[in-house]
Formats: structure tokens, C-alpha cells, sequence
């Protein structure tokens, strides 16, 4: 089977892009929105010898299988084959192609994860957390802009630059929060420092940032020392399990939850309540699964292997569930999806804006890994296979819960 042949058995005909093999043959439309390109034998070799999407994945970072063109239109093969998988024959072909004597897998690329130790281990995580956030600060200000924000930013119109989204997600969790001067706030997993700036700043709080990544430490204290905050704002390299110094009156997590496994999920929120003052509020910021779907990503998937190892995402209705039963009493729930596609849209432009820039930075392969897991990432939540959920919760101070009666946080539009 000619190479054509076995791309057109994999992929179907009528193919909505444009395939180019390293062996000159060309399928799909001549204007095509975008181009898969086999440059190598190695690309087969890779997608033969590893099963699912993570042959596919590795063909990609090593530069075997390169997308030229819209990233989107691309991903939106999987539409078309969303199992990824060859068939016995397609198999066959395809080692017929490469040499039977070549169907030794060859090395996974260096940026896939190797993780060891037992599983949400405090030690096991914290390296889960910098494989994915210890690359190059001047990078993620590349991607995420002046704000230095790495999670779903929030939109009031279509107008609305990226900056002012994610100015609107702070002020919406600061609102929702309830935060009032000289109160203290912890921001579990503070990353660069987002939410303990903004809080100090427009709301007067004493604000505690903790994260174990320790390029984000760094960073995040030194921007709260030049902003004149230092005073008001500590950022420490700390894992949530081991603060003791509560009470606070407010606590906010926003995109940190990815990274606690369903295992304990329990002994999150009861930590995060036994740190909350009596009338205290909790705002969890997550991204969430639709139902019926496993909490974990597959062992064979590209996110897993290059983005967030060990990440696992939770169905909305069970964290609410163990919320309650570690004594929070729930009192809003709030879907963002539509909006951490319009977020990771823009990282995406300007990542490509920056590509070469990006390059020198980390390396073509990690640019690689950045630019297809958020193009994919935006294309899953507008498809409702990837969601997140705000979910404010409060501890009881007897049957006061001392909410509004209405919530009063909703942004000025």
C-alpha cells in the first residue's frame, strides 16, 4: 500500500485539509486551511509503535509530523477519528512502510514527563508542578502578557481585550469573596502572584500566595516588592497540605485544582475549612469533566505525557458534594467554558505571534508542546468535552452564613 494509500484509509476521503508525505504525495484540497506533514519514515514509526494519540504526540514534538497552517482546522481531525487508533491492516501497511525492521520504538522526546514515587505525593507533585510551570518565566509572559495570568480570564464582550478579562476574573472572585480591607486572604497555588496583587491593591487585603513552583516564588515576590505591596503580600514555596497558619477569611484556588487527584479531594476542602474563620468564604476556580468520564487523563494521552502529568479533572456535582461534606455550605456555582476558550485562543495567537521568540526560549519542541495542548484545549471546551466551574462555598458561622441576600458581585457591563 502506497503511503497516499494508507494516509487515505486512516483519515478518510474528502479530507477537510491537506496531507503531504515525505514521499512527495500530496492529498486534500489545494486551498486547504492547513497541512499535516509526514517530513519523515520516523513519523509512521512513532505513530505504529505507540498506541492512541500519544504516537501521534510524540511524531509532533520530535518535528517527525509537523502542521503547517491553521492549528485548528488540524485538530479538528479528531472530529473525524476520534479514536486514533489503526486498524490490523492499516498496521501492516504502515510497518510494510517504515521497514519491519524498524518497529523498535524510538526514544520518546526528552520533554515527556518522568515522574516517580507514589501518586499526589507532596513530593511527587511538586515535581509534576515543575515540570510543567519551571521553563522560562519570560516565556509565559510571551503567552499569558503583562498580567502574567494562566487561568480562564473573564469576558464582557467580544471587545474585551485579554488584560481586562483577566482584571475581570479577579475582580469577579474578589467580589464573590467578599474582600474588605485589613481582611486576610490565602491564594492556594498563587502562580506569579495574580489574585494576591489584585487583592492587596484594590481591595486592601493582607493576602498570602503559596505554590511549589519555584521560578513562580521568585517572580511573584519580587512584582509584589516593585509594586509597593510587599508589605501586604507574602508569597511562599509551600504545598497547601502543610499551611498551618490559618485562621484566614477568605481563600481563593484559582486553576490549582487540576492538580489535586480524586483521591483527595476530601482532604483538600476539610484542610481549606479547618484554615477558614467562621463565616469565611471559599472560591474554588477549576476545570471540570463532563459527566461519566474518568477523573484521570488516559496513560497513553498527550497531556498527560507532556502538559500536566498526573492532572485529573473532576465532574462539577461531586466537588460540590464533598464540599458540603467537609462543612462548606455551597452557595453559587458558575460555568466559565465559553470563556476559557476565548482565553486560550488568545495565548495561542500570541504564542504564534512570538513563535521565534518563544523558540530561543524553551526549545522548538516545547513550543510545540504549548502551541498544540492549547489549540486543543480551546477546540474541548467549545465542544463541551472540557469545562470549569467557579464554585463559591462558605463556613457556617452557626445558621448565619452571612451572604447577600442576592449576589452582588456581578461586573459592571
Amino acid at each position: 500500500m502506497a503511503l497516499s494509500s494508507l494516509i487515505e484509509s486512516v483519515l478518510g476521503p474528502d479530507l477537510p485539509i491537506a496531507v503531504r508525505g515525505y514521499d512527495g504525495s500530496v492529498l486534500g484540497p489545494p486551498d486547504a486551511p492547513a497541512t499535516l506533514v509526514l517530513r519523515s519514515r520516523n513519523a509512521l514509526r512513532r505513530i505504529v509503535t505507540a498506541p492512541g494519540e500519544l504516537g501521534f504526540a510524540r511524531a509532533y514534538v520530535s518535528g517527525d509530523l509537523d502542521v503547517e497552517g491553521d492549528i485548528y482546522a488540524a485538530l479538528r481531525l479528531r472530529d473525524r477519528l476520534p479514536d486514533i487508533r489503526l486498524t490490523m491492516g492499516q498496521l501492516i501497511a504502515a510497518a510494510r512502510e517504515v521497514g519491519l525492521r524498524s518497529l523498535r520504538p524510538l526514544a520518546p522526546p526528552p520533554e515527556e514527563a518522568r515522574l516517580h514515587g507514589r501518586r499526589h505525593s507532596v513530593a511527587r507533585d511538586r515535581a509534576a508542578v515543575s515540570h510543567h510551570y519551571d521553563v522560562s518565566n519570560d516565556f509565559y509572559r510571551l503567552i499569558l502578557g503583562p498580567s502574567l495570568t494562566y487561568s480562564c480570564a473573564v469576558f464582557t464582550s467580544d471587545d474585551t481585550t485579554l488584560e481586562e478579562a483577566q482584571a475581570n476574573k479577579y475582580e469577579l472572585v474578589a467580589r464573590k469573596l467578599g474582600l474588605r480591607a485589613g481582611m486576610r486572604l490565602l491564594d492556594v497555588g498563587c502562580g506569579w502572584g495574580g489574585m494576591v496583587l489584585h487583592a492587596a491593591e484594590h481591595h486592601g487585603v493582607r493576602a498570602v500566595g503559596v505554590t511549589v513552583a519555584d521560578r513562580q516564588v521568585d517572580l511573584a515576590s519580587k512584582r509584589a516588592a516593585d509594586a509597593g505591596l510587599a508589605d501586604r503580600v507574602e508569597v511562599r514555596n509551600q504545598d497547601y497540605r502543610l499551611i498551618e497558619d490559618g485562621p484566614f477569611d477568605a481563600v481563593s484556588s484559582i486553576g490549582m485544582f487540576e492538580h489535586v487527584g480524586e483521591a483527595h479531594l476530601a482532604e483538600y476542602f476539610r484542610h481549606l475549612f479547618e484554615l477558614l474563620a467562621p463565616g469565611g468564604r471559599l472560591l474554588n476556580h477549576g476545570i471540570s469533566r463532563p459527566p461519566g468520564e474518568s477523573s484521570r487523563f488516559s496513560r497513553n494521552s498527550f497531556i498527560d505525557h507532556y502538559v500536566f502529568p498526573d492532572g485529573e479533572l473532576h465532574e462539577v456535582g461531586r466537588v460540590v458534594s464533598i464540599m458540603q461534606e467537609a462543612g462548606f455550605e455551597v452557595r453559587h456555582v458558575e460555568s466559565l467554558r465559553e470563556h476559557y476558550a476565548k482565553t486560550l485562543r488568545h495565548w495561542v495567537s500570541n504564542l504564534e505571534d512570538h513563535w521565534d521568540e518563544a523558540v530561543e526560549l524553551v526549545g522548538l519542541a516545547r513550543a510545540r508542546v504549548w502551541r498544540l495542548y492549547m489549540a486543543a484545549s480551546a477546540l474541548n471546551f467549545e465542544a463541551n468535552r472540557s469545562q470549569i466551574h467557579q464554585v463559591l462555598g462558605v463556613k457556617p458561622a452557626g445558621v448565619r452564613s452571612q451572604m447577600p441576600l442576592r449576589p452582588d458581585w456581578e461586573l459592571d457591563r
